[in-house]
């Protein structure tokens, strides 16, 4: 169960890490502001990478099998992410945030169907009703600025994106060293963010220059952006390693309640009564899945 902790706590810079992304938007676009995560959390997840290698031991084998899973994650996670910034940007941070939870059925199944993680029918009873609050979460208010479903069509391809990432990276770390968890998920986070910054600066630099020059130029907030990012991943990435993907991202969904306070402190947004009471029961589902 000390996936259940590591979880929590990543969710918790998660939600730092897309506050400090989302204030980049205006400037380096959703593109700018997903690079900042990967470029500028490159250096903390080696540094995180080498401490746990000097203090762990480990049997790590980098294979192409491993390297495959850790691409395709990586890909998936950069739709996703800037698919997630979109949303936060035509709805609010705390609905983009909802919207990105739309991941835990999606994570539940693919783990089912391809990888033959089960749970427990508890367990999946907390997935359906999870799912059925996030459902009411991320219907559109009607006193909503946009009032059509773009932003939750984004946020749901950012789910399933997530989703997918999910699944590659727990296989991923599970073919670099399946014996050794903690060690192998952090090497693969470097791994994974060190194929992210080279193909997206790459990409920036050809296509949008100026969105690449104003996320370096703003180094402050993005180096923010980047430690919160190196610290979400390293949870995240730990607890795939210990545990399925559904469950995961089941008890990843306390981060809509912390979304929902920096919403209100940072961005000055409301959450309804209706909202509130999703919230609750989506947290219900989320223990369901978490302890069936």
């Amino acid at each position: 169960m000390l996936w259940i902790p590591i979880t929590v706590v990543a969710a918790g810079f998660q939600v730092a890490r897309n506050a400090a992304q989302r204030s980049l938007l205006a400037g380096a676009g959703p593109w700018g502001a997903t690079l900042v995560r990967f470029l500028f959390g490159l250096p903390f997840s080696l540094l995180f990478s080498v401490v746990v290698l000097l203090l762990m031991q480990s049997d790590l084998k980098v294979t192409p099998v491993t390297l495959a899973w850790a691409a395709l994650g990586g890909t998936m996670q950069l739709g996703a992410t800037a698919a997630l910034l979109t949303a936060m940007q035509r709805s609010s941070f705390a609905l983009g945030t909802a919207f990105q939870q739309s991941g835990l059925p999606f994570a539940a199944l693919i783990g089912l169907l391809v990888f033959h993680d089960h749970l427990s029918l508890p367990g999946w009873g907390g997935v359906l009703l999870a799912s059925a609050g996030l459902l009411v979460l991320s219907w559109p208010r009607t006193d909503e600025p946009v009032r059509d479903w773009s932003a939750a069509g984004l946020g749901t391809l950012s789910g399933f994106c997530f989703a997918v990432s999910a699944n590659a990276f727990r296989q991923s770390a599970l073919a670099l060293d399946p014996a050794h968890p903690i060690p192998a998920a952090l090497v693969t986070v470097a791994i994974v963010q060190a194929m992210q910054s080279v193909a997206l600066t790459l990409w920036m630099a050809l296509r949008d220059r100026h969105a690449l020059r104003s996320a370096l130029g703003s180094w402050r907030v993005s180096l923010g952006a980047g430690l919160f990012g190196a610290l979400a991943s390293a949870g995240w990435f730990t607890a795939l390693a210990l545990s399925p993907a559904g469950p995961v991202r089941a008890v990843g969904v306390v981060e809509m309640p912390l979304a929902a306070i920096a919403g209100r402190r940072l961005f000055a947004e409301q959450v309804t009564l209706r909202q509130w009471l999703a919230g609750g029961v989506t947290a219900l589902g989320v223990i369901l899945a978490a302890f069936g």
